[in-house]
């Protein structure tokens, strides 16, 4: 067509129908595309979007009424103006213009929108211009690719929307990027050369179109080997999931790195681009479900798309290296004790191997120090790292050294990397030292030929940790949660429906019902009730206040413990009466063991969350604590309560028996369950403390509190 830019000679598709087609296919690989604002002046966002489309496989319109043509091709006065609709309108206009030219995309046929604009006005309406753009775009069907970002490039399809073209050649490969921040995108898309991508989306704002949309998309690409996400919030929580679900089962490992896990950042969240950032914990619990790789830092994560985007998968076993420096093997053998990454145990055989061919006075071992004279360094190091690779107890093999452009020692060690890693199907690895060096362009070689690059040796180390606890998640069995007891959900609903609080009784008799032990208990309202009460339960005893309304007990100084004898319950009891009220809950001291805590909230994303504690006065002190949405079986609560720093305790200490661990696990187990249960009826739960010893598990209180 005469008007419209052909950049692929032949390339006049007509649009296909919708069969078979993603969902979001009109919105990253459109057949058709026009830029508003397209224009010549340089540096301008008009010219980057020019710049961005030069490789477009469909029909490009240009679109300003300020030119009629632009480097000699011709350009349209207004949409409407154009010969046919075209699927996708890129907006690169002034924010006070966005919602007439939004208008105007969906009054020309338009299917998706890109806009790079903040949709900020100093003086903006009730809903602001973000709100209108965003009902506009849900009434006409259109997904939208920000605002406030970068655009996006979908290489797979040879579609690069963009409001400032890439320095440099991308190079198409396996990793999807989705990222809430252009600068993120710029660092990695634009400028970090290691990477081959399939598709890298600057989401920005998310008007319309969200990460869920997108990690959809890229699961569905036939070249995606692993997603990145740079998340500041998810605002589809149902369809995230939903995605995370495909990807666990697609088995497409999905790195993230997560902003706003703190309340000071959270809050920043907020200002820069509307997002409300959830509970962090809900966000680590909904990762370790589906096994999602959570990094905390741009290094970290830019070093595990690597690692992960690669073909092969780790081996079982530790971390192999090989190193040409005695002082940085050390420093990576202590950084790689704090990061929890285990070194490969090499057999004889290995050793051996490594013998014959390291110089005289080197110790075969691993980690490696591989450097003597220099001579035959390049055969020495090759073949060493081969034997490395190949050791049984090796699940990766790294070669970790500094390299720089041109220099020959490093395209040595290239070559050797190369053919170590040609003899294994285990990854093969370049790990530098310093997370900066001059080495881009033999990067960008090592990394296009298959050899992923890790940079700096604490993030390398992230890296391979996060990966090892990948591998070993895909190797767990599928969560067998057991069903929750028949009727305990109706028996309890009219309890739960009051609205109010459970007091103390309550709530123990509920988690009783769903298999967590309690001590025996009365609810007593006169002293002759207390003393009979503790006598029949037993000496030492225990009284609390059971006042109606009153929460929390022991802020009060509504818990005796260890009455030894009727005169002190009668004492206590006089006294609990005297200043909280004469309703008080009787039971006896529980036996020795460790005071955890068992929870459960719901978060506003993700529903309900179930933790595992230090218990007691520890539990706001310590903040020792694990967390998993429910149900879940005791395999998955015993890794939960493996975790935790107290752990060392369950196995005893100075003299006190070991507690059963195995009982713990089941008696969590058993608490997911109820809370997934009744996860529609209650808000809060609270058993804390209870106690694990070696005769099982006993909830010494407990706090229910509804939905209201």
């Amino acid at each position: 067509m005469a008007d419209s830019i052909a950049v692929k000679t032949g390339s006049s598709r007509q649009a296909p129908g919708d069969a078979g087609r993603h969902r979001l296919a009109p919105l990253l690989a459109p057949v058709s595309l026009a830029l508003v604002g397209a224009s010549p002046k340089p540096d301008s966002v008009g010219q980057g979007m020019i710049a961005g489309a030069a490789g477009f496989p469909g029909r490009l319109y240009l679109v300003n009424p300020g030119y009629r043509e632009i480097g000699g091709v011709p350009c349209h006065p207004s949409l409407a103006a154009l010969p046919e609709p075209v699927e996708h309108v890129a907006l690169g206009v002034a924010n006070a213009r966005l919602e007439a030219a939004l208008g105007e995309a969906i009054a020309a046929g338009a299917r998706a929108t890109t806009i790079f604009g903040s949709g900020y006005l100093a003086d903006d309406g009730d809903p602001p211009l973000t709100q209108r753009l965003a009902t506009l775009a849900r009434s006409a069907g259109l997904a939208i690719c920000g605002g406030n970002g970068m655009g996006f490039y979908n290489l797979d399809a040879g579609v690069m929307v963009c409001g400032f073209p890439p320095p440099h050649a991308l190079r198409p490969g396996g990793v999807s990027l989705i990222c809430h921040s252009g600068s993120v995108f710029q660092a990695l898309a634009n400028y970090d050369r290691r990477f081959g991508w399939n598709l890298a989306v600057s989401a920005g704002q998310e008007l319309v179109t969200t990460a869920a949309d997108y990690l959809d998309f890229a699961l569905d690409q036939p070249t995606t080997r692993a997603v990145g996400l740079f998340l500041e919030t998810v605002r589809d929580p149902a369809g995230f999931t939903a995605a995370l679900e495909k990807a666990a089962a697609r088995d497409i490992p999905v790195v993230a790195l997560k902003v706003g896990r703190t309340a000071e950042s959270a809050r920043l969240a907020v200002s820069h681009s509307g997002a409300v950032a959830g509970d962090h914990a809900a966000y680590r619990a909904l990762f370790d479900r589906y096994g999602v790789i959570e990094t905390e830092t741009l290094d970290a994560f830019a070093n595990l798309l690597q690692l992960m985007g690669q073909e092969r998968r780790l081996a079982t076993g530790g971390l192999a290296s090989i190193h040409d420096s005695g002082g940085e093997r050390e420093l990576l053998v202590d950084l790689a004790v704090e990061a929890g990454v285990p070194f490969a145990r090499i057999a004889p055989a290995t050793a051996a191997r490594l013998a014959s061919r390291l110089d005289h006075g080197l110790d075969p071992v691993n980690p490696l120090d591989a450097w003597g004279t220099g001579r035959d360094y390049e055969g020495i190091f090759g073949d060493c790292l081969a034997a490395l690779a190949a050791d049984p107890d090796t699940a990766l093999a790294a070669f970790c050294v500094e390299i720089n452009d041109g220099y020959y020692l490093s395209e040595g060690y290239a070559r050797a990397l190369r053919r170590a890693a040609a003899g294994t199907d285990k990854p093969v690895v370049l790990a530098t030292n310093l997370a900066a060096n001059s080495s881009d362009a033999l990067q960008a070689r090592l990394a296009a030929a298959g050899v992923p690059v890790l940079n700096g040796a604490d993030a390398s180390l992230a890296a391979i940790a996060g990966a090892m606890a990948h591998r070993d998640w895909r190797r767990r069995p599928p969560i067998m949660a057991a069903p929750a007891p028949a009727g305990r959900r109706d028996t309890w609903r009219p309890v739960l429906v009051r609205g109010r609080p459970l007091d103390e009784g309550e709530s123990l008799a509920l988690c009783a019902d769903y298999g967590l032990a309690s001590l025996p208990h009365r609810i007593v309202e006169d002293a002759a009730a207390a003393l009979a009460a503790a006598k029949a339960i037993g000496f030492p005893a225990v009284l609390k206040t059971a006042a109606p309304g009153l929460l929390h007990k022991t802020e009060h100084d509504g818990v005796k413990l260890r009455l030894e004898d009727e005169p002190a319950v009668s004492r206590v009891y006089e006294d609990l009466t005297r200043r909280l009220g004469p309703r008080v809950l009787v039971t006896r001291m529980a036996g020795c063991g460790v005071e955890l805590a068992f929870g459960a909230s719901r978060d506003p994303q993700f529903g309900p969350l179930v933790m595992v504690g230090a218990g007691g006065v520890l539990i706001e002190s310590l903040a020792d604590r694990q967390f998993a949405l429910p149900p879940f079986d005791a395999a998955t609560a015993r890794r939960l309560i493996d975790r935790l720093a107290l752990r060392p305790l369950l196995d005893g200490r100075r003299g006190a028996g070991a507690a059963d661990v195995g009982a713990l696990a089941e008696a969590l187990a058993r608490f997911s369950v109820m809370v997934a249960d009744l996860a529609d009826m209650v808000e809060e739960i609270d058993v804390n403390p209870l106690i694990a010893g070696r005769d099982g598990v006993v909830a010494l209180d407990a706090l229910v509190v509804p939905r209201t």
